[in-house]
Formats: structure tokens, sequence, C-alpha cells
């Protein structure tokens, strides 16, 4: 008995936000203080080191649930199910529907009710509920379904990564044009086909790491504003992921009993573009080896960082053949990894 992914989906908003979007900001460090370069120096120094050009934004009619819906419904079709035959809705975000204006997110229902509710599903014994992981809480609702179906209490199970984190940004942070909203989704069925999940690992690091990421106070301390938004201690989490998520990897793939050079492609959280080229020129380190040339897809430039959303995405496109230069067939090897607000770490080898 294998668990493999039978279809995947994705919805890729189709607002465009370029990084000259950011050109009129007025940028302030975390004591209030106005940022001492210019903005055209701040967005260069940005898409220097994140490799990010461009990202997505959802419509202002839009939430995190519909959108997480959209990427369900694309996936169950190409699955090919019935949508009743689901088992359970599984879905990754963190910070809930979050309407437009509004300074409040709503989380009850759950983001997988309101999904099972727009995908028109009557079955009452398929459920759903939803994980809080930080961005590698699509990689863990994965885990969590292939755990349901190895244990016998499910057969199929729809996974989704979903955030509109453009509601949750402080327009005066630089950090804010790191983020970006999407959602992917997953089938995930019980097969007598070879291959699918062949080992997963996961872990929290929480002693000192807790608050990495955290909800926190715009950085324009003179404006009077209620709301909250995501914030981060962006050189710690670089050094930490440099840190752990190699190591997370390497213990991953060496239970699974796969030599290193039989993987093909490596899907990690699109982050950062030099934390993520960081990440696996070490991970190739500790085998004493070379990181591959196109070892490793990379949607950030044009998607920017949509958290939980970007490792299904990104499997999505390659799997379509709609990223250049890279491709994978029946029979490959790859590794699902991410880290992210926790400080969660994962990673999943598996077998297309």
């Amino acid at each position: 008995m294998n668990v493999k992914i039978t279809g995947i989906g994705s919805y890729i908003p189709s607002e465009i936000a370029k990084n000259e979007h950011f050109g009129d900001h007025h940028f302030y460090n975390e004591d209030g203080t106005r940022f001492g370069q210019e903005n055209e120096t701040i967005i260069e120094k940005f898409k220097a080191i994140t490799g990010i050009h461009e990202r997505r934004y959802i419509p202002k009619t839009l939430s995190t649930s519909d959108i997480a819906s959209f990427a369900g419904e694309n996936a169950i079709k190409n699955a090919g199910i019935d949508k009743e035959t689901l088992d359970y809705i599984i879905v990754a975000h963190n910070y809930g529907d979050v309407k437009h204006g509004s300074v409040q997110s709503d989380t009850v229902p759950s983001i997988a009710t309101r999904v099972k509710h727009n995908l028109k599903i009557q079955n009452p014994t398929c459920v759903g509920y939803d994980v809080l992981f930080g961005c590698p809480g699509w990689i863990e609702g994965m885990i969590q379904a292939y755990a349901f179906i190895k244990a016998g209490i499910a057969k199929k199970c729809l996974v989704i990564g979903a955030e509109a984190l453009s509601r949750v940004v402080d327009p005066h942070d630089r950090d804010s044009m790191i983020y970006s909203d999407g959602a992917g989704a997953a089938v995930v069925e019980v097969t007598d086909q070879a291959g699918g999940i062949l080992t997963h690992f996961s872990a929290t690091y929480a002693f000192e790491e807790a608050h990495f990421i955290f909800f926190g106070e715009s950085n324009n301390l003179e404006k009077k504003d209620n709301r909250r938004y995501i914030k981060m201690y962006g050189r710690k989490i670089y050094e930490f992921a440099l840190n752990h998520v190699p190591d997370a990897m390497k213990t991953c793939l060496d239970k699974s009993g796969i030599g290193i050079d039989e993987v093909k492609k490596i899907f990690i959280h699109q982050a950062n573009e030099k934390m993520d080229e960081a990440i696996v020129n070490r991970f190739y380190k500790l085998y004493g080896k070379s990181a591959p040339e196109n070892i490793m897809p990379m949607s950030i430039d044009k998607l920017g960082n949509s958290s939980v959303a970007t490792v299904p995405t990104l499997y999505d496109l390659v799997l379509n053949g709609e990223l250049k230069g890279h491709s994978i067939q029946k029979g490959d090897v790859v590794i699902f990894a991410s880290v992210g607000a926790g400080m969660n770490i994962n990673a999943i080898v598996y077998k297309v």
C-alpha cells in the first residue's frame, strides 16, 4: 500500500505587483526611525538578495478560503475523482480570512470548512480542519494525510496550502516586499502503484526560536494603527535555515535508502533565492558533493513568497511543464522541504 499524489492544482492571482510598486513607500526601521537609503537603492538590494522581481496579489473581492477552494477544485479535476469520496480536507494557512480593508482575521468556521462549503461537498464524513505550522504547513498536511491513510483512517485526502499575505503586511516594513498571495493543492490517495511518499521528517525548534516570525506593530510608530502585521528577524531565520534544513533533508533522504545521486529535483519553500541556494548547496556538501545544475526549480522571481502555497504551486508548475528548463517523469525521486514560523522544518522524499 502506497500513498501518492494523484491530482495537483494551484491558483496564481492575476494581479502583478512589480518591485516598482514600492517606489513611493515610506520605509522605517523597527525603532520607528526612517530608513536611511533611497527606495531605489532599497529595492535594488532587495532584488539582489531575494531574487524577487514581482509578486502576486489577490483581488479585493477574494479571501484565503476562496483561493484555497480554487486550487482544491483544480486538484480534484486533475485527479479525476468524485469530490464526495474525499475523507479529509486539510488546509494549511497562517492568518485565516482577512477581508480587504479589515483589521481582523476570521478563522471561524475553519478555512477547511469554508472550502468544503465552496466545493459543495455534501458528504458529512468528509472532515475538514486547518493546519497552522508556518510556511511548512502544506508539507505537514501531506504528512498527516499520509499518516491517516497508512493507519487505515482515510483513503483519499485533499491537502491545500493557501495564503493572502498581502492582507497582513506592513507597508512601512522593507520585508513586506517579500510576501505574496497564492494557493496550491494535492489529492493524496492510497494506491497499489509504486512510489509515493517514501519517508518524511518534521521538527519544531521553540526554545530560542519561537518568535523569529511573529505579529507586531507597524514600523511607522507615528501613525495611529491598531493593526498587527507579519514581522520577522530575517538574519536569525537565514542562519537557522542554513544550520537545520540541510540536516533535516539528509535525515529524511537517508531514511529512504535512496542515494543522493538519484534525486532529480528539490522543491524547497520559496522564501529567499540566496537562502534556498545556500540550503541546497550545504545539503549536497553533507554528502561531499556539489549541487547539480537545475536541481532546484524556482518561482520566487515571479510569484514571491506565498508561504504555504509555494511548494505545491511550484510542483504543479513543473509537473505540467510550465517552468522553463524543468521537468519530472514517472519514477523520479524528488524532495519537498520547507522552513518557517515555529520555527518549524520538514521534508518529504517522494517518488513520482
